[in-house]
């Protein structure tokens, strides 16, 4: 998987991964103004790493960050709240919740005379005439966050004020995105539900858009790419499985064509690659069309032309760069290679397939591969179109890889169901980085920053702004079937091969057909404790 990144020695990256921290006076006057969310972080200036990077330090061999060169605000014991001495709630419902702006940033750390106190979530008390509506464990064991929020949202979709500003009051003192999985999960929704009361969601996911932009390269994402695939299958099984079922489709075809319908940087392509190479019948000709999408005006992501622009020439640099390497890796191969990246600004429902999919000759053979690009696709009337509109393509086979959960396009009817699943599915995500990361990891702060945006698209955007509604496996087997297609069973052969994969992560995760949730759903689950996360399956015309 990682074979791409890998195959040549990388030279220092012009931009550093990380930026220089500023100082805190200067930073804290560009903050977002409102006083009681102090862990909203959505302002550039404070979209920085969590650790200090001196390029000096390292060398071209040095792929993975070292816990040393990680430093924070906090640890796995304490954790720094600016706002931690003011423990006393609004004096009554009518109260709004004010503090003084602090001194000190939220991630940098306290000085030897800490102005501040730090304490345990466990530690918590909650304030004279204050009640949940549950019992709430707040320790590291318990799912504290999760009560907490869903109790949030009933109280946002209800319209209570004063619980709204008690609940909220409440996770702000909790949550750290530098702390465990309970206190980062706060932290992201609290974000999210702010967004939502100020209808700001657009807004919010520009702003972090364009702090993401800046911290965009080649090196940050190639970091990124190689520590998620090696301490978490999350995106290897899908790979692992699509290709399987590309390559039993190729099978004694002498010109092959792969449409990539994703944003996943080519890393499913190598293992291909060599697969190809190794072939027992002559090596195919392979076309390998890539399709990047980055969001438009009037999208959940969107923002004026100039952010548009900005987004799109930064993916531009990172793909020309990885277009080069697999270019050079399939000479190496002797895999007789052509590629092309087609950046499209907008989602998959205004690309004209018939072009992209057009055969060079009479005899290429076509497969298409889409993996996390199908919900990107605003509402279910558009994605039946695309899915209509890639069955006129006739391909070979189509591979689809989805996240798994219950959030559909065009449901605006229960806020606190959708709340709830979106906090089930991230809370699952959030507890597989916990336990696939180390604590201190810039990679995965990085995964966390970008879960954070899909957070707020869900959660403080209305359904056609939104550009992060998964379906379920059933869901999206009937849109297929709809469409004309009909579902190919994973071979015993590619089943055994993402089983292999699992072996290599830690307990935790399996693999299961999706038909044992539901009998119309096609293709297999990956799960993390049981728990479907993502779906893979393989279609026919």
């Amino acid at each position: 998987m990682d074979t791409l990144f890998r195959l040549v020695s990388f030279q220092p990256d012009q931009q550093s991964f990380n930026s220089s921290r500023t100082s805190s006076s200067s930073r804290s006057s560009k903050q977002a103004n409102h006083p009681l969310y102090h862990n909203q972080y959505t302002t550039e200036e404070d979209d920085e790493e969590c650790c200090n990077h001196n390029d000096a330090n390292n060398n071209s061999d040095n792929v993975y960050m070292d816990e040393d060169d990680f430093s924070s605000s906090s640890s796995s014991k304490q954790y720094y709240y600016p706002y931690a001495h003011q423990h006393q709630p609004p004096a009554s419902a009518t109260t709004t919740i004010t503090a003084a702006t602090p001194t000190t940033s939220y991630n940098t750390p306290p000085s030897s005379q800490p102005q501040h106190q730090t304490f345990e979530p466990a530690e918590f008390s909650y304030p004279q005439g204050f009640n949940l509506d549950a019992d709430v464990d707040f320790t590291s064991s318990g799912k504290w966050a999760s009560e907490v929020l869903l109790d949030c949202a009933r109280a946002v979709s209800g319209g209570d004020t004063a619980r709204v500003q008690q609940l909220m009051w409440m996770l702000n003192e909790l949550s750290s995105p530098y702390g465990d999985a309970n206190q980062k999960l706060s932290a992201y929704f609290l974000q999210a539900l702010l967004a939502r009361m100020t209808s700001s969601g657009p807004r919010t996911l520009r702003t972090l858009a364009a702090a993401y932009e800046r911290n965009c390269s080649f090196d940050s994402t190639r970091k990124t790419a190689l520590r998620f695939q090696e301490v978490s299958p999350w995106s290897t099984f899908g790979h692992v499985a699509s290709n399987g079922a590309i390559l039993e489709a190729f099978d004694g075809e002498s010109r092959v064509h792969i449409l990539d319908l994703s944003n996943t940087f080519c890393t499913q392509w190598p293992t291909l690659l060599e697969a190809l190479a190794t072939r027992s019948d002559d090596t195919p000709h392979l076309r390998l069309t890539t399709v990047i999408t980055t969001p438009g005006g009037g999208g959940g992501g969107g923002g004026s032309g100039v952010e548009s622009s900005s987004s799109t020439s930064s993916v531009q640099r990172v793909m020309k760069e990885i277009g080069a390497r697999m270019e050079k890796f399939a000479r190496l191969m002797g895999v007789p290679f052509k590629f092309q990246a087609i950046h499209h600004t907008g989602d998959l429902s205004g690309l004209d397939f018939d072009s992209l999919g057009a055969p060079a000759d009479g005899d290429e053979v076509l497969a298409i591969n889409c993996v996390n690009a199908l919900h990107g696709v605003g509402s279910g009337s558009l994605r039946d179109s695309v899915a209509a509109a890639l069955r006129r393509l006739r391909p070979k086979i189509m591979t689809i890889v989805e996240e798994e959960a219950d959030i559909r396009p065009d449901d605006d009817g229960d806020y606190v169901r959708a709340f709830g699943e979106t906090l089930r599915f991230f809370s699952a995500y959030f507890d597989s980085l916990d336990e696939s990361f180390p604590k201190t990891s810039n990679e995965r702060l990085s995964l966390e920053r970008a879960a954070g945006k899909g957070i707020v698209d869900l959660v403080a955007c209305g359904t056609e702004e939104s550009t992060e509604r998964r379906e379920t496996a059933a869901s999206w087997s009937t849109r297929m079937r709809t469409a004309g297609f009909s579902p190919v069973s994973l071979s015993d052969d590619v089943a055994d091969d993402v089983r292999a994969l699992l072996r290599r992560y830690r307990e935790g995760w399996s693999m299961a057909a999706s038909s044992e949730g539901d009998p119309s759903a096609a293709g297999v689950f990956l799960s993390w404790k049981e728990q479907p996360v993502v779906w893979a399956s393989a279609w026919k015309p």
